[in-house]
């Protein structure tokens, strides 16, 4: 059901590959409830995924962005004012990438140059969107942008490896720059730990299978999907959630609050 919630909000979604990620569901619930989008990725990304379909489907252009690079973010923001004739009202950074997992090099033994690659493109990337959109003046009065997290930046889950690392510091610049960009226009800026989710990034941690059934068993609510987070997106992206900023939004079924469940001690004790 749409609510008109974003009606004549415009918005930029970093991040969506195909139809499992949490990004692509994000801009078909901003469309669902009256915005106006522009979807960006890599240039590899879009060779490998179906961005065209979700674009056809929002009425969205497609801007080739390579978040590691200020004159790919700087040509997104030029390129999406000049589509939307101004700002925008709010942006996702959906991004995440960790050589380093993909490679199955365990976090003791982390190669460096995969180190820094992956938090360039993971955390990196978010100040430096956020520092482009500041010097262009791209984000509207009272916009909003969310960055998708994880709540390993805060606790230890040995296979999350070095993403671990870099959601922490996405986190930090959530906050740092909340402050800056909310001083200077009202811009809201936070972050949302989602549940375990199945993407085509979230698959690639070692046992992530076992790891989202525990998490399920751990969370009063159960894992919260994708589409729910969308929901939840859409509605930090709203005109309702206007003096919400600097925050690590948990969105997690109750995980991040639970000791334990009576579901994991009966698992444990079999």
């Amino acid at each position: 059901m749409a609510y008109n919630l974003l009606k004549g909000k415009k918005g930029i979604i970093f991040g969506a590959l195909n139809e499992q990620s949490i990004a692509w569901k994000v801009a078909q619930r901003c469309h669902e409830e009256g915005a106006e989008i522009v979807l960006t990725n890599s240039p590899l990304a879009l060779r490998m995924g179906e961005l065209n379909k979700l674009a056809e489907e929002c009425n969205a252009p497609v801007i080739p962005a390579d978040v590691t690079s200020n004159d790919d973010i700087t040509n997104l923001f030029t390129k999406s004012m000049e589509h939307f004739g101004g700002g925008v009202d709010f942006i996702l950074h959906s991004i995440g990438m960790s050589i380093n997992v993909r490679k199955g090099i365990a976090y003791t033994d982390n190669n460096y140059e995969f180190t820094h690659k992956g938090l360039d493109i993971s955390a990196l990337s978010f100040h430096r969107v956020l520092q482009t959109a500041m010097k262009m003046d791209a984000i509207n009065e009272w916009g909003s942008v969310l960055a998708l997290t994880y709540i390993a930046s805060q606790r230890v889950f040995p296979d999350y490896n070095d993403m671990a690392d870099n959601k922490a510091y996405l986190e930090s610049i959530a906050r740092n720059f909340g402050y800056q960009y909310g001083v200077k226009k009202h811009v809201r800026i936070n972050t949302v730990s989602q549940s375990p989710t199945r993407t085509t990034a979230g698959s690639g941690v070692k046992g992530f299978d076992g790891f989202i059934n525990y998490a399920e068993k751990m969370s009063p609510l159960g894992n919260a999907d994708a589409n729910q987070c969308a929901d939840y997106c859409v509605s930090l992206f709203s005109d309702l959630t206007k003096m919400v900023t600097m925050q690590n939004l948990f969105h997690d079924g109750g995980f991040s609050f639970t000791g334990v469940t009576a579901a994991v001690i009966e698992q444990m004790e079999k």
